[in-house]
């Protein structure tokens, strides 16, 4: 698959509302695999180790969130760098033509939803941590972290999609109906929120800093599958403190293992 770069439309949308839809983002056969990755997740209970990857749900209504996923098989690894993002996130996040140009991944997860769950509002422009906040100065993006959403199931009407408010991203002020984080009971029906729809293989890119969630799975049968990645510049550390394993970092490509470990680290010999 080529690489696809931003176009003029991409940044001038991306700058606009804050997210981008992604079509087709992943093909068929890579699909396939994540579906059967997906199928042989063990049945861990939260803070649950498996090898080195652990669930760590966000709070007790976002579902299993297995955390650190890249180390559980090649497909989450052929996620990492895919053609389909890696040009958009050096663009918006990877501190382009200054010293420090590069990709960290911050976080990388594997999200499985069923009837009921969804994820509270949070982030937004004001008063926004520079970890995840949105900046344009001088021509060059300057993002502290990006995430794409990548639907390993189609995510339609009740099926939990995840909701935005367009240019919240750039917000001067406090959403006056949106709450403290975590303290407000749903999305679904705050003012200016819309709904992500997404088929499998689709993605959803945005800057952390726009105001989104998860918003209610009503649907009663079947999973919400997703992948969340987040990127931020080279300099930034895992959020939770996770470690490579070397296992991982050896059977990786110097491309892809640049992005978990963009420092090397420096020691005595």
């Amino acid at each position: 698959m080529d690489a696809r770069v931003p176009t003029a439309l991409d940044d001038f949308l991306f700058d606009l509302n804050g997210y981008l839809i992604l079509k087709n983002a992943v093909d068929a056969d890579l699909l396939a695999e994540l579906n059967d990755a997906f199928d042989a997740f063990p049945d861990l209970q939260y803070g649950e180790w498996w090898g080195n990857a652990q669930r760590r749900d966000y709070n007790g209504a976002t579902g299993f969130e297995l955390h650190n996923c890249v180390e559980v098989g090649a497909p989450f690894e052929k996620l990492l760098d895919h053609p389909s993002w890696i040009n958009y996130l050096r663009r918006y996040c990877g501190e382009a033509e200054s010293y420090v140009q590069g990709l960290f991944v911050d976080e990388c997860i594997a999200s499985i939803r069923r009837s009921g769950g969804h994820h509270p509002v949070h982030s937004g422009g004001f008063k926004a941590a520079v970890r995840n906040q949105y900046a344009y100065a001088n021509g060059v993006f300057r993002c502290g972290q990006c995430n794409v959403i990548l639907a390993i199931s189609d995510v339609g009407p009740g099926d939990g999609p995840t909701m935005v408010i367009p240019g919240s991203h750039k917000s001067n002020f406090p959403h006056p109906n949106a709450g403290d984080y975590g303290k407000l009971d749903r999305m679904d029906h705050l003012d200016g929120a819309v709904p992500v729809l997404l088929e499998a293989g689709d993605a959803l890119l945005f800057v952390d800093g726009i105001m989104h969630g998860g918003s209610s799975r009503t649907n009663e049968s079947g999973e919400r599958r997703v992948t969340i990645y987040r990127y931020g510049p080279h300099w930034g550390s895992t959020r939770y403190g996770f470690e490579y394993s070397e296992e991982l970092l050896n059977r990786l490509t110097p491309e892809r293992r640049k992005l978990l470990q963009p420092v090397a680290p420096n020691r005595p010999r």
